[in-house]
């Protein structure tokens, strides 16, 4: 009985060994859903290809549901590396052990100044003075740029609360869809981010003659990657390192650039989201 109960002990040993060291294989990737799951997909599957050459691993990426089941999923090492926002990864930040906290790798370089449009299909308006008591869209509740930046700048420079100015306030859960709305007269204004809105007008995706851009908001740190605070410090430095090298004088290299809407990636910090948690915390959305 005693050599049987061994065995058995030894095999469920081995067992959790393999499927640790299966794990320890695999780079499990998601990001926050601000676009449509085809486009994420499709934007992902060239960089994991090119982490995969790099690392010598395998790199799977994993959809989500919404922005709060990323970060959930990062800070409890279900996932290994996530695209985050910059609101997500301060939420990451403050949900992770202070012992080892998520740690935001690299950001793209217009990451540092980036910006959110506030568009229309009014040709009536001309500011947000000419909205109030009209309808209005934000993106995901959870989304720096489409939503909680924008409502900072609007409180901050306009006295704007956007509940009590506008008629209605609705969350479209992504940018493209923010646009979409617009454009369809099921809202009179809405706001995203500077990136997906020239995106879609570089693909004919948005009707220029129809919707435009009628106000910008000032700069701000948002977008990075960001890996779990338990993975291996050597691992999360081939990461680092690999995304440092893509070289936009690199033809294919170029096609994973572009299709991150990057110029290049370039170094970041916890520090640099700093007016981001104070923005939350302004607008009463951490505790």
């Amino acid at each position: 009985m005693l050599k049987r109960t061994l065995a058995l002990t030894a095999g469920l040993a081995l067992s959790l060994s393999a499927l640790m060291t299966q794990a320890a294989e695999v780079l499990r990737v998601s990001a926050i859903p601000d676009e449509a799951p085809t486009e994420l997909l499709r934007k992902f599957e060239p960089l994991g290809a090119y982490l995969e050459q790099q690392l010598g691993m395998k790199v799977q990426f994993v959809p989500v549901a919404d922005y709060p089941a990323v970060v959930e999923a990062l800070a409890t090492d279900r996932l290994d590396m996530a695209w985050l926002g910059g609101f997500t990864f301060v939420q990451a930040r403050l949900k992770t052990d202070a012992t080892t906290p998520v740690i935001p790798l690299v950001q793209r370089e217009q990451d540092a100044q980036f910006t959110s449009k506030f568009i229309t299909a009014d040709p009536n308006v001309k500011s947000l003075a000419d909205l109030k008591g009209k309808t209005f869209a934000f993106g995901s509740v959870s989304s720096t740029s489409g939503s909680l930046m924008p409502r900072y700048f609007m409180l901050k420079n306009d006295g704007i609360k956007p509940e009590a100015y506008f008629s209605r306030v609705a969350y479209s859960g992504a940018h493209d869809a923010t646009v979409a709305w617009v454009q369809a007269g099921k809202v009179d204004a809405g706001v995203l981010n500077a990136s997906v809105w020239q995106k879609l007008v570089d693909a004919g995706k948005v009707d220029t003659n129809k919707v435009k851009v009628f106000a910008t908001t000032p700069t701000y740190f948002d977008y990075n990657w960001t890996v779990r605070g338990t993975l291996d410090p050597k691992l999360a430095a081939k990461i680092k390192k690999a995304f440092l090298d893509l070289d936009p004088a690199n033809p294919e290299q170029k096609k994973i650039l572009d299709l991150q809407a990057a110029s290049r990636f370039i170094d970041t910090k916890p520090e640099n989201y700093k007016g981001i948690e104070e923005a939350a915390r302004a607008a009463e959305l951490l505790k």
